[in-house]
């Protein structure tokens, strides 16, 4: 039987061997439907097969955030900058044109708010399937809880989630939440990332860490890090630029574009790194042409 100290024997990852594409360009989906494959191909940019995702859903369990007060007047003028809004069916519906040329995931599930010290005990479906197809989504997220408490009802929601994804076409994104108590390192990260991707997530969302380049590896499917509480502009451009160089397939960043002092110059700059492999200074340049544009 498996147990908890299985990973010590894990070692193999070769880095050097990459990953077969079979005919279509997004990691692990050689083998899927038309529909699926036309939803991610909404998602990853076909040249770099990378995407930059920017999330807005803070509110679901925080209420108004800073930086976020006014989605309807911060979020609309960055789509241009992005390949995909994250996003809840409530603000797309309210604050987002239908109109605008981006493509659009929506988080499907519900979790206990910031009031609670452990957010994992409450969740489930906020957004059926249904509903998510009337809203054009080109993929659902689903909040995830490995190694804390709710770990069980995420995971059901998650493989509920993705086998309805599988019958209409749909696309899952798991995300890995990090709690307060919960480890930040490439043991967990590559537990975590790997029990998502068996339990049927077409994208996992998760975060940078020592050692990503076998997280990447051992994760059969696409990986885009989470930006995180608030950077310095240049070290969130570090950060994307380790993540894609060891193996990320995007990003998946809130804080660190709309709570920077210029948005639309950090989502440009984000961009340069993940779609056309900028370095973080070249990128930074980006950024402070724009700012003082």
């Amino acid at each position: 039987m498996a147990d908890n100290i299985g990973n010590k024997a894990a070692h193999d990852y070769h880095l050097d061997v990459p990953v077969a594409q079979e005919g279509f360009y997004v990691k692990g989906a050689a083998h899927c439907d038309f529909g699926m494959k036309s939803r991610l191909a909404r998602m990853f940019d076909p040249k770099s097969g990378n995407t930059v995702m920017l999330a807005f859903d803070h509110g679901y369990i925080m209420g108004p955030t800073a930086g976020l007060e006014r989605i309807d007047l911060v979020i609309p003028p960055l789509a241009p900058y992005v390949n995909v809004l994250m996003g809840t069916k409530g603000v797309f519906r309210s604050c987002i044109s239908p109109a605008a040329p981006v493509a659009k995931c929506v988080r499907v599930t519900y979790d206990s708010t910031v009031l609670y010290d452990d957010m994992s005990n409450g969740g489930g479906i906020a957004c059926d399937m249904e509903n998510a197809l009337r809203m054009d989504a080109a993929c659902v997220a689903v909040q995830t809880f490995i190694g804390a408490p709710g770990e069980s009802r995420s995971l059901e929601l998650l493989c509920r989630t993705a086998d309805a994804g599988t019958r209409y076409g749909m696309p899952t994104l798991g995300v890995v939440a990090v709690g307060k108590q919960m480890e930040r390192t490439e043991k967990f990260f590559l537990l975590a990332t790997r029990v998502l991707a068996e339990n049927g997530a077409n994208v996992v969302k998760s975060y940078y860490c020592d050692g990503f380049e076998r997280v990447a590896a051992a994760c059969p499917v696409p990986i885009v890090i989470a930006g995180g509480k608030k950077l310095p502009e240049l070290d969130a451009l570090e950060m994307a630029y380790k993540a894609i160089q060891e193996g990320a397939h995007g990003v998946d960043m809130g804080r660190n574009i709309f709570q920077s002092d210029c948005p639309a110059g950090m989502a440009q700059a984000i961009g340069k790194v993940v779609h056309e492999g900028y370095t973080p200074k070249q990128a930074f340049e980006v950024y402070e042409t724009v700012k003082h544009g």
